[in-house]
């Protein structure tokens, strides 16, 4: 989303009494629910759960985007997961041609950050899967341990890393909605 788009959007909630902004010192805002903001929480998780109960289906071949991927994995990801130290993951897509098969997540310092290039020093896990299995975990069709239980992805490297991954993926209470198509 673009600065100005984000900006017009934040406006228009705030024009609608949903959100107010606080100032934070040195050019930084904050932005909190207003008492109506807060009573529409209910209504929007329920949409939520409506639609990963009723309009998730088996994935088409233009939805399988690897930059919506990497970029939600970034954005949701939980760094402090692996503890205050910095932990290197390197996710592998199997099915990916050499310039897009290997990614690298850096997390340290309460941030994670997407390399596209190796950031050097010690790769604490290793993550291979197809992209198809990747978004199907994001997406919450399968969770990580049936994943790894079915071979549909392969999660190596130290133990406490190994038992972080899915604390670090921070994966929503949506994922755990089940779908009710017949066809997913």
């Amino acid at each position: 989303m673009s600065p100005s788009l984000l900006s017009s959007r934040l406006k228009w909630l705030i024009d609608e009494g949903v959100i107010e902004r606080h100032d934070m010192g040195e050019r930084r805002r904050g932005y909190a629910l207003t008492e109506a903001g807060r009573e529409f929480v209910p209504l929007v998780e329920g949409l939520g759960i409506w639609g990963q109960r009723w309009t998730r289906r088996t994935l088409q071949a233009h939805e399988i985007d690897l930059g919506l991927l990497v970029w939600s994995l970034e954005s949701s990801a939980n760094p402090d997961a692996f503890g205050p130290g910095r932990c290197l993951i390197r996710l592998e897509l199997t099915d990916q041609t050499d310039a897009k098969r290997f990614w690298w997540f850096l997390n340290q310092k309460g941030k994670c950050e997407l390399c596209v290039d190796d950031p050097g020093g010690e790769v604490n896990l290793y993550v291979a899967c197809t992209l198809p299995d990747a978004i199907h975990i994001v997406r919450g069709d399968i969770s990580p341990a049936h994943a790894i239980g079915d071979n549909r992805i392969e999660v190596l490297g130290d133990n406490w890393a190994r038992c972080a991954f899915t604390d670090w993926l921070n994966l929503g209470p949506l994922t755990k909605v089940q779908s009710r198509r017949s066809d997913t």
